[in-house]
């Protein structure tokens, strides 16, 4: 059990009400805590005020914390009897237990509109760029170019970097075990499936999405706070016109060449490993590597990061679009983002290899 004392500010209105709630929420107050509001120094308040008040009591409810208040003098005392009672309401409501049934309920609503926003978001995103500008109805070229040169060029060298020693790491490990059947240089045939059918799409699509998913989500959701996507459609721009089509259309385009490059960074490592500690010609292993190559598992990878693309963005707007509160909320759905991709690049790698090898086998 703790107390946190928090000082309101000397005029509690819409700003300085939805900062005191961050303040309140930062405390992180748990079951037996208590918050005391202290408005000693306060002046004056207004009714958006009070309903920053209202909320930090239901904040205070949901955590199992006790809200008190005290130092309130003139004009802020008697709003504060005013409002008292809504504010009791908010804290009795504590008391009230949650059904099973409705708690589900609940999550269930919660699921069914997320579920809404994210069809919304894909519908407007593909409508904007598949067929929007075929109807003239305009494309953001430059900005398009922008994000081109931001998540694929300011890429490579971290792609390159982590799939080449992956492929190192991957030649070690197997020829530890090839070797000891003189199979030494099937590694090459090893190395140049994995990474065509597998390695190179997924370590890639982990990659951009810690870089560039937690990017669009972290800047459409700090866009979000301030404000900023409220007055774009204030002035009657279309979100997804403005913000996500020119990333969708600039990662599909250059994913499937970040896996390409992934690729033949992965076969590199492990030619690497090859020819400089198993002691191989260069010449050998490169033919070893060419024979095992086939354009049906180097397309089966490059399609696999087309569709990575499109989730990787789609998630990031999604998250970015539906934050709440301030910077904490950033954070939060910057997380989730990344999360949400990681989770969907296993599902879709799953789905990849249910059609390959036990549908189209």
């Amino acid at each position: 059990m703790s107390d946190a004392r928090i000082a309101c500010p000397n005029r509690l209105d819409q700003e300085t009400g939805r900062t005191l709630l961050a303040a309140v929420r930062e405390r992180r107050p748990k079951k037996g805590d208590s918050v005391v509001l202290d408005f000693s120094g306060t002046e004056s308040m207004d009714s958006r005020g009070g309903a920053w008040l209202i909320a930090i009591a239901d904040l205070a409810r949901s955590r199992h914390a006790e809200l008190k208040w005290e130092g309130q003098t003139g004009q802020v005392a008697e709003f504060m009897e005013l409002i008292e009672p809504g504010l009791a309401a908010a804290l009795r409501r504590g008391s009230e237990r949650t059904s099973f049934l409705v708690s589900l309920g609940d999550q269930g609503i919660k699921f069914y509109q997320e579920l809404r926003q994210g069809i919304d978001l894909i519908v407007d995103a593909m409508y904007w760029t598949l067929i929007a500008p075929l109807e003239g109805r305009g494309f953001r070229v430059g900005l398009c170019v922008d994000e081109m040169h931001e998540m694929g060029v300011r890429a490579i060298g971290i792609i390159a970097l982590m799939n080449f020693l992956l492929g190192l790491t991957i030649a070690m490990l197997s020829a530890a075990q090839l070797r000891t059947f003189g199979l030494g240089i099937y590694v090459a045939d090893l190395v140049m499936i994995g990474f065509s059918r597998e390695l190179a799409a997924v370590m890639t699509a982990v990659i951009v999405s810690a870089r560039t998913g937690a990017a669009i989500a972290a800047e459409l959701s700090t866009m979000k706070v301030q404000e900023e996507i409220d007055a774009l459609r204030g002035m009657g721009l279309n979100v997804a016109q403005f913000l996500v089509a020119p990333k969708l259309v600039a990662l599909v385009v250059v994913m499937p060449c970040l896996v390409a490059l992934g690729m033949f960074s992965g076969v590199l490592g492990g030619m690497v490993w090859g020819t400089l500690v198993l002691g191989f010609r260069w010449d050998y292993w490169l033919h070893e590597t060419l024979n095992a190559a086939r354009i049906g598992d180097i397309s089966q990878g490059l399609l696999k990061g087309f569709f990575f693309a499109i989730a990787l963005v789609l998630v990031g707007c999604h998250n970015g679009l539906r934050v709440e509160g301030g910077s904490r909320g950033v954070g939060l759905m910057t997380t989730r983002a990344v999360v949400m991709d990681s989770f969907l690049i296993i599902v879709i790698d799953m789905i990849f290899a249910t059609i390959f090898y036990y549908v189209l086998d």
